[in-house]
């Protein structure tokens, strides 16, 4: 089914149609330098429809009227056969490669998303774009204004088009302590817990080996020794879990050296998902931080037939307004398989309080934590004694100290499962009504943190970063306890009575970080600082049994 060649004819026969949401602008500080290098070769990611998208839909919102021990997930391969890219719509996107000089390097019909290389000046006449360098102060990135373009024909098949622009997309949401090193671990231990101290203050199950779960990370730079691992979990007692790496669009394990940059990410991530919940493989996906490379990785995780991750843990993310639409509503969609796999998805909310990095004003919530597919996890101070949690707040350090990710979702609306939670309007004018941010929280203040090993320096690390791999543990023990994958849980716990108590409410607190009076405040309930509160992990897991034989 080869495209009529008088079809893909350029815009200016009038054949091409912008693909909506695909627009860019420069990066605020950036200038443009020139165009970009004509012959060199890069690497481009479409994103096609898949077959039964409408049922694929229904199916995952049917899950939240099933009890969940009586959730039919499907298996990736069932997924595959099902869902995966028709074979008429690629052969349609070959062909409009093959026209304009373009390989294809892969396809994941599953995930719906097809991999191109050739050239600038043919990304250039194929897509409608002028590729050019753009100069920021802390990057260099090749980019493009305006939207991208495609052929009429391919414009229902064509959902987006991603990697064009590589301009760094997310950033780690990770803090650590004071902004230095910790120089040895009883220093550490004056203010901070070990991740198993943080899981018992949340009264985690103990005596739990989750060898039948894997819980995937994605990363986005960084890297990890795996001998200094080995050294960490020793120290605490726990047997080091068998770690492996995946490599998606030629990003791997590449430690830099450097505890402050992305290391400490994905040590912490690893260190505490790994630690809470012992015997559980892990398993990291090393991607660019790029929009093309963040969505690789999520579809790579989830479509992953060897491994086969039952929880993935994200902490890296950006505000909504530096995303384009078309990323993320594909990212949603992946979010979405993985509901229907029956893999829960825990994302940290930010570590930028209500403003979330941006700075116009107004509020915003951090992007993947907002989609609804995703457990958004927020972050609070806690303080403990001898084993006892003393009080627990929102965590604010104010604008320099970071505070707990929250709001309300500008691009999602409000899901029919947050309906009785009360999430109130946008703070911004015109009060929007949407997806409220976070669900769940945890301990993310560096300075009641969690001591970890970067890079052979021992560090106390707070975040948003560090409660996602937290809750990921979690997860990983309820489904080993239960027999069963939760998957995509966020409808069961907002079903929850607040009086069984499976959460610490955090009533106190805001997570403003200019200085006025808080575009979001802690109270009763769901607030879009904290969530339904940080875990009581052994009665949410009991409540989790009794949900799989009633609503």
């Amino acid at each position: 089914m080869c495209l009529d060649k008088s079809s893909m004819q350029s815009s200016e026969r009038g054949a091409d149609t912008p693909i909506l949401g695909s627009e860019r602008k420069a990066v605020p500080g950036a200038r443009h330098v020139g165009p970009a290098d004509l012959d060199e070769r890069i690497l481009v990611t479409m994103v096609l429809r898949r077959r039964s998208s409408a049922t694929l839909a229904q199916a995952v919102a049917k899950l939240s009227d099933v009890p969940l021990a009586k959730r039919r997930h499907m298996s990736r391969e069932e997924f595959a056969a099902a869902h995966g890219v028709a074979a008429d719509d690629l052969k349609m996107v070959e062909d409009f490669a093959k026209d304009h000089g373009l390989t294809v390097e892969r396809v994941n019909s599953a995930a719906g998303t097809v991999g191109l290389s050739g050239t600038t000046t043919s990304f250039n006449e194929a897509f409608g774009v002028e590729l050019a360098m753009y100069e920021h102060p802390d990057f260099k990135y090749r980019g493009h204004t305006g939207a991208i373009h495609i052929p009429a024909p391919l414009s229902d098949i064509v959902v987006a088009v991603l990697g064009l622009d590589n301009r760094p997309q997310t950033k780690p949401h990770f803090r650590i302590h004071h902004g230095e090193v910790v120089e040895t671990r009883a220093l550490a231990a004056q203010t901070s817990y070990t991740p198993p101290e943080v899981a018992q203050l949340y009264n985690f199950p103990e005596n739990i080996t989750c060898n039948d779960q894997c819980i995937g990370i994605i990363e986005l730079g960084g890297g990890y020794h795996l001998d200094a691992l080995q050294e960490y979990f020793s120290s605490l007692g726990v047997p080091t879990p068998t770690i492996s790496s995946v490599s998606v669009d030629g990003a791997t394990n590449q430690p830099t050296g450097d505890a402050n940059g992305p290391d400490g990410e994905v040590d912490l991530d690893i260190e505490v998902a790994a630690s809470v919940a012992p015997g559980a493989k892990i398993v990291v996906y090393f991607a660019p931080n790029t929009d093309a490379g963040f969505l690789n990785a999520i579809t790579t995780a989830m479509h992953d037939t060897t491994n086969k991750p039952s929880v993935l843990s994200i902490s890296w993310g950006g505000a909504e307004s530096t995303w384009t639409e078309q990323a993320m509503q594909a990212m949603n969609s992946a979010f979405q398989d993985a509901a229907a796999l029956g893999v829960t998805v825990c994302c940290a909310s930010g570590d930028d309080g209500s403003a979330d990095s941006v700075d116009d004003g107004e509020v915003h919530v951090d992007f993947p934590a907002s989609s609804p597919y995703v457990l958004a996890c927020g972050g609070t101070r806690l303080t403990a004694s001898n084993g006892t949690i003393l009080s627990e707040v929102v965590w604010n350090d104010g604008s320099t100290g970071g505070a707990s990710g929250g709001g309300v979702s500008a691009v999602f609306p409000l899901p029919s499962w947050q309906s009785n939670a009360n999430v109130p309007p946008s703070a911004n004018p015109g009060g929007h009504v949407g997806r409220g941010v976070p669900d769940v929280a945890g301990d993310a203040d560096p300075d009641t943190g969690y001591q970890v090993l970067v890079d052979g320096q021992t560090l106390a690390i707070g975040g948003t970063s560090a409660v996602a791999p937290l809750w990921a543990g979690l997860i990983a023990i309820a489904n080993h306890t239960l027999g069963h994958p939760v998957g995509f849980l966020n409808p069961i716990l907002y079903g929850l009575p607040s009086a069984d108590g499976a959460f610490h409410d955090i009533t106190s607190g805001n997570n403003d970080v200019n200085g006025t009076d808080g575009a979001y405040q802690a109270r009763p309930g769901w607030d879009a600082c904290t969530g339904l509160g940080s875990p009581n992990g052994t009665k949410l897991v009991n409540l989790l049994r009794s949900a799989g034989s009633t609503t």
